[in-house]
């Protein structure tokens, strides 16, 4: 069979220690923490969890340029925008998929987690709500997504609790904790296998809490989760 344009490799995440994890989709859950929900405006006592999708090539780890040395990994400012704010997230990595999960099965499917940071084109977001229409684009661009290397259940088991925070130019910007989450991460698995068959390789962002705000040209970010991952980036 002959390709009239080549096939593209599929997306991977680095595995701490080597090898790689292919990623098919990423879902990402909105407004899973009570204080980011209030500071945008919705209300996190009744409001059930909603889902937006990133292109599976959104996501990647930076790496330093080979010729920088200990320079810190660039991710480009993106296009058409003048206002990108930083979320930092627990990402899960499912190594199963299911349908129709309950609960109480959903952290079968779990291979691994890592830490990364949905970046947004919040005024490109703004407009299309003000619109009422769609706003994959504000969420969905090249380098959308950084992340950290994924590590294995065996290493950091199921965190439900723990520090997850990101500083920008050394600032503390985003602190909170898992367990302050809305939706737990086998509730979010559960929840969203009653709207799609989840397959391996299938990424979840999982919600921010409060502080998200803007970058620019030159900041530095460096976000983590206690016990699960770091890491840290400039934006260029």
């Amino acid at each position: 069979m002959t390709y009239v344009v080549p096939v593209p490799t599929l997306p991977s995440l680095p595995i701490s220690g080597g090898a790689l994890f292919p990623v098919r989709r990423v879902f990402c859950v909105g407004r899973n923490y009570g204080d980011h929900a209030r500071e945008m405006g919705a209300d996190p006592v009744r409001e059930p969890p909603f889902f937006f999708l990133k292109p599976a090539d959104a996501v990647f780890t930076p790496q330093p340029a080979a010729a920088s040395g200990d320079a810190l990994p660039a991710v480009p400012y993106p296009p058409q925008t003048a206002d990108l704010h930083h979320e930092v997230e627990l990402v899960v990595a499912l190594g199963q998929g299911g349908a129709d999960l309950d609960p109480a099965d959903a952290l079968d499917l779990v291979w691994g987690y890592g830490v990364g940071v949905d970046l947004t084109r919040r005024d490109l977001q703004a407009e299309a709500k003000n619109l009422r229409r769609p706003w994959d684009l504000a969420k969905g661009f090249d380098f959308s997504g950084p992340c950290s290397p994924l590590r294995p259940v065996s290493e950091v088991e199921h965190p439900a609790q723990g520090r997850i925070w990101l500083s920008v130019d050394g600032a503390l910007r985003q602190e909170g904790d898992l367990g302050d989450q809305i939706w737990t991460v086998p509730e979010i698995i559960a929840h969203l296998s009653r709207s799609v068959t989840l397959r391996p390789g299938d990424l979840i962002f999982t919600g921010t809490p409060a502080g998200v705000g803007a970058l620019t040209r030159g900041s530095t970010v460096t976000a983590g989760i206690d016990g699960v991952a770091e890491l840290s980036f400039t934006v260029e």
